[in-house]
């Protein structure tokens, strides 16, 4: 189970003002951001365009935040390099692109990045099953990737739960897709300890005082989950 201080919020900045990025970063790391999550589209793996390897070097002269980019693209393993030579911290690949898994996640360690793997809302929790201690946390797709702001699949908690059972403490458990203040507790409670949130935060007026009440509200779940646990 998380432990409230460990429950964190990753803006997406695929949700972000690309016109004021760097202004926009700013409000959310005063607000206590830990990490940034940079959504990669390739139209081939997801039905969409976003930004590749200049955005990621750009945010990454603008902060010193971990950079937590989630390569949505068919062929990773080809492209984590020059994301990582970008500032990429975290390279978070898909389950369903790779066919030799364990290359893959190889790959990216020796290129000195921490190693995710995601997986789409359709693909079971057992497709990960071969990697699983192998990587450094799992992200479960909460939506179908290609698109922000779409809603959350309630179907996709028993998934979390299944992978934060399989985990151990020093490995993290990603939500990605449709989190806001209703959906974040939930996926709390289900197990994740990274909530990824671009609507909810930069489609606010004020994206610092949303940042804050996500983290808060994402926190008190996890307090609430430690209570019970002790009681």
């Amino acid at each position: 189970m998380p432990e409230p201080q460990n429950v964190r919020i990753a803006p997406s900045l695929l949700s972000a003002d690309f016109a004021r990025l760097g202004d926009q970063i700013a409000l959310v790391e005063r607000a206590g951001a830990e990490l940034l999550h940079l959504d990669v589209m390739d139209g081939h793996f997801v039905p969409n365009l976003s930004f590749g390897v200049p955005v990621v070097e750009s945010v990454s002269r603008c902060t010193d935040l971990a950079l937590d980019t989630h390569l949505m693209i068919a062929e990773p393993a080809r492209y984590a390099a020059p994301f990582i030579e970008a500032g990429s911290t975290v390279i978070n690949f898909h389950i369903e692109t790779a066919q030799r898994p364990q290359e893959v996640v190889d790959q990216i360690r020796e290129l000195g990045a921490r190693v995710g793997v995601a997986l789409n809302p359709g693909t079971p929790a057992e497709a990960i099953l071969e990697i699983i201690k192998t990587v450094d946390q799992v992200l479960v797709m909460t939506v179908w990737p290609g698109f922000g702001g779409q809603a959350f699949i309630a179907d996709c908690l028993e998934k979390l739960t299944i992978v934060s059972r399989q985990l151990r403490p020093e490995q993290r458990l990603v939500v990605d897709g449709g989190i806001d203040r209703v959906t974040a507790p939930l996926a709390v409670r289900a197990g994740a300890d990274v909530l990824v949130a671009g609507s909810a935060i930069f489609g606010s007026a004020d994206p610092a005082a949303a940042y804050r009440a996500l983290a808060d509200l994402a926190r008190q779940a996890a307090r609430e989950m430690e209570v019970a646990k002790g009681a």
